[in-house]
This record gives structure tokens, sequence and C-alpha cells, in this order.
């Protein structure tokens, strides 16, 4: 599991990337055409594996409830984020992965409910959950590509 964790966290280094390039305009604007933004893609990749690993394992959150429910699946942005906001998100890109990698190690994900996907991927393990969130994050990844192209052609 360790190359999934690897993997999961260089993509994370590219939405810091956005996170530090984008102007704040556009990762807050929604292009004509889309439903969400930049900021919602960033921001929903960060809680998504809270549901899949510890709500599926029955365990707390290890952020604010608040947050995994702004952005889970079935949300669209509510506006701008606070600066506050903000800046956890951007913290929670790396510290979260960590956690979850803390987590698993210590075998916390134990009691791991059977789950089927959207995309009609069922999820028997928490390294089903894990590897459908690569899947996951690299769905959002080519989504905010898109993003900004459509942004950069006006």
């Amino acid at each position: 599991m360790e190359k999934t964790f690897d993997i999961i966290l260089k993509n994370r280094k590219i939405f810091q990337s956005f996170l530090q390039d984008i102007p704040k305009e556009d990762l807050f604007r929604i292009p004509a055409g889309f439903n969400n933004n930049i900021w919602w893609n960033i921001a929903h990749v960060v809680v998504t594996p809270q549901l899949l690993m510890y709500k599926l394992s029955g365990l707390d959150f290890t952020i604010e409830e608040e947050l995994v429910n702004k952005y889970k699946k079935g949300t669209f942005p509510q506006g701008e984020p606070s600066n506050e906001e903000l800046e956890k998100i951007k913290t929670y890109l790396f510290s979260t992965v960590e956690q979850i990698q803390h987590d698993y190690e210590q075998g916390k994900f134990k009691n791991f409910q059977e789950y089927m996907t959207t995309p009609k991927i069922g999820l028997s393990t928490p390294e089903d959950a894990l590897s459908f969130n690569v899947f996951h994050e690299g769905l959002h990844l080519g989504a905010i590509l898109a993003l900004k192209k459509a942004l950069a052609s006006g």
C-alpha cells in the first residue's frame, strides 16, 4: 500500500500547485457548461477519503464534519470559502493522507463496511477504498484541467 499512498501524495502536490498558481478569482469561478469550480474539486478530494475510510469503518472523521458535509458527493460550490477554510484545506491536502496512512498501518480500518460507488466499483476492504480513491482523485484532476482550459478560453 506504500505505492498507493505515494501516488495520492504526488497527486496532492499537483492540487497544491493549482492552489498556489491559479489566481483566487479563477479558483472560485464556474465556467459556462460546468456546475463546479477548481476549488470545489480540490476540497472534494480532501473530504472524500474521510467518507471512504473512516465512515465506512465506523470511525470518526479526522477533520470537521462541516467540511465533509460541504464538499461531499452531491454538493456544489456555495460561494467563496473563508480564508480560514482555504488554509484548512491546504493543510489537509497532506495531513489527512498522512493520518490515513498512519491509521491504516495501525489496523484501525478493520470494521470496513462494503460500499458500491457511483461508477459501480464495489469496495469490500480498506485497500479497495484506497485504490478507488486514486481513481477518484484522477477523475477530479481531469475535471480541474478541463476547468482551467475553459477559464483560459474565456
